[in-house]
């Protein structure tokens, strides 16, 4: 299983971003898949997740700025991240696993991550 996601960067505070992950050896459609994050210094923390059934969860920080979508056809996964804090700063992960898990910061899969930087 091989994930890789793209559009990390550094943006200042009320700005978005949109991380993908392509996944390959994988098909989304059988697993629950979300993103991860890491802050410096913190434990890896579950963001949010999309479940086979297409049903999504996210974490209580990021929900209502947040969207987690996915494109079963293309085998990516999206995270469009608006209104963004300080407090996003972090590494962010593609992850595959049980949603429960995930939401967690456990995966059974999980990408290299891309940075995000949010500054004030």
């Amino acid at each position: 299983v091989q994930l890789e996601e793209s559009g990390g960067g550094s943006v200042q505070a009320g700005g978005s971003l949109r991380l993908s992950c392509a996944a390959s050896r994988l098909t989304w459609t059988y697993y629950c898949v979300g993103w991860l994050r890491q802050a410096a210094g913190k434990e890896r923390e579950g963001v949010a997740t999309i479940d086979t059934d297409g049903s999504s969860s996210y974490t209580d920080s990021v929900r209502g700025r947040f969207t987690i979508s996915k494109d079963d056809a293309k085998n990516t996964l999206y995270l469009q991240m608006n209104s963004l804090k300080p407090e996003d700063t972090g590494t962010y992960y593609c992850a595959v696993g049980q949603c429960r898990s995930l939401m967690t910061g456990w995966s059974n899969y999980r990408g290299q991550g891309t940075q995000v930087t949010v500054s004030s």
